[in-house]
């Protein structure tokens, strides 16, 4: 009687299906590279999913891909989840590349929109490229990886080895035939009609997609996720570097100001954290912060313009040795490093321009500030008097005789007391 019933149970445990939450259908989405903010992001979702009983997570994804690291990390969460995860490369002219690709085979369904394509999930270097024993070792393991995944989700073992062997690309119509997607939908609407009713095989019981009724609520990134994913891209990453060095060296140029130091430190902060998911190559940094040395060395040695040309060179190959990857998305955009060299070098040259023209201005302070000003004898000088000069009375003499209220300029300063003449006259 006792294995009667232990055949019962196993049968009601693993034939009769299981339903899924009764919550509503969430729905996130993935738009532009995959990076640790995204998995974060996913990770969240998932989990407060499985929490709240929800009846399906939902994500709409359009990624070139992203880093190996992140992207397993989205995968276990997918394979943790305690709720139906489905991956929809959407709209029309989205696509599922390369780590996107392995999340989109991960999921428990991968539905794709026409129009849309995925694959193309051959690993890339970042930073210093990699000799071929590495590179082979490096594309094995992630062919071994996505097999795994291919089998442990039913779909074309061939095809997911093919995607990253020879970095091949699939339409929305040939994933399909191919088994590595399990349907196509035009839209959302379409695509949650199609679901409604499935069942699914997750880890052994079967679960039936119930999700007629369910609300869809959309769960897009918070405020923190948004500012820290928008600071991963190259181009943010690189503007908040320049900022952070031109506000550090302003500060150490002139000491006390506080502002410009406090921007700086801040910018350079959060470059620093946008760096951990870039491929930076730490000698473009270097020559960047050569640049702006030799900047501030032109102030303060005036070169003749050569050191701001060194600072210009420095900057322009600094800036393209910054961020170094084949993959468009990892780079700085060539528009970006144009205006910020050519914003940076005017204001070197204008800082120099300004330190030129303070050297050759005629002294306002002091001793010296006063050869050539002019003034007004207060009395008679034969030869000592007092003389107006500049909104102060002072001692005066001169080598000649001078009347009250004639106009007199200042020839020499010895101690507190001005040698004199009368005004429009030369010694």
């Amino acid at each position: 009687m006792p294995k009667i019933i232990l055949v019962l149970s196993l049968f009601m445990l693993y034939v009769v299906p299981a339903f899924a939450g009764t919550g509503p259908i969430r729905v996130v989405g993935v738009n532009g590279p995959i990076n640790p903010v995204t998995a974060d992001y996913l990770d969240r979702n998932l989990k407060e999913a499985g929490q709240l009983g929800d009846r399906l997570v939902l994500i709409e994804m359009d990624t070139p891909g992203g880093l190996d690291s992140a992207m397993r990390d989205i995968v276990k969460a997918i394979f943790a989840s305690q709720v139906p995860v489905v991956v929809y490369v959407a709209p029309s002219g989205a696509r599922a590349a390369s780590a996107g690709a392995v999340i989109g085979l991960a999921a428990d369904i991968c539905a794709m929109a026409p129009g849309t394509n995925i694959g193309a999930a051959h690993p890339v270097a970042i930073g210093e490229k990699m000799d071929k024993v590495m590179e082979a070792k490096v594309v094995n393991d992630a062919e071994a990886y996505l097999e795994g995944i291919a089998q442990k989700r039913g779909r074309n073992v061939a095809l997911a080895r093919k995607m990253v062997r020879e970095s091949t690309s699939f339409a929305a119509e040939k994933a399909l035939e191919g088994r590595l997607i399990d349907l196509i939908a035009a839209d959302r609407t379409e695509l949650l009609q199609k679901l409604d009713g499935r069942q699914l095989d997750r880890d052994g019981k079967k679960v039936t997609l119930q999700l007629a009724g369910g609300a869809v609520v959309i769960h897009e990134m918070g405020v923190r996720q948004r500012i820290l994913n928008t600071i991963s891209n190259p181009n943010v990453a690189y503007v908040l570097m320049m900022l952070g060095f031109l506000g550090l060296f302003f500060e150490l140029s002139n000491p006390g100001v506080i502002l410009p130091g406090v921007i700086g430190g801040i910018s350079l902060i959060l470059a620093f954290f946008a760096f951990q998911t870039l491929p930076v190559n730490y000698a473009g940094v270097l020559l960047i912060l050569l640049a702006l040395v030799l900047f501030i060395a032109e102030i303060k040695i005036v070169s003749h313009g050569m050191l701001t040309v060194g600072g210009v060179v420095a900057m322009v190959l600094g800036s393209l040795m910054l961020f170094e990857s084949p993959e468009p998305y990892l780079r700085v955009s060539w528009n970006v490093i144009l205006v910020t060299v050519v914003l940076t070098s005017a204001f070197a040259v204008f800082a120099v321009t300004m330190a030129v023209r303070a050297h050759r201005r005629k002294p306002t302070t002091g001793q010296e500030g006063l050869l050539g000003e002019e003034g007004e004898a207060d009395s008679d000088l034969m030869p000592g008097g007092k003389v107006f000069v500049r909104g102060e009375y002072w001692d005066a003499w001169s080598e000649e005789r001078i009347a009250k209220g004639e106009r007199v300029a200042v020839i020499a300063v010895e101690g507190m007391r001005l040698k004199v003449r009368k005004a429009g006259t030369r010694e």
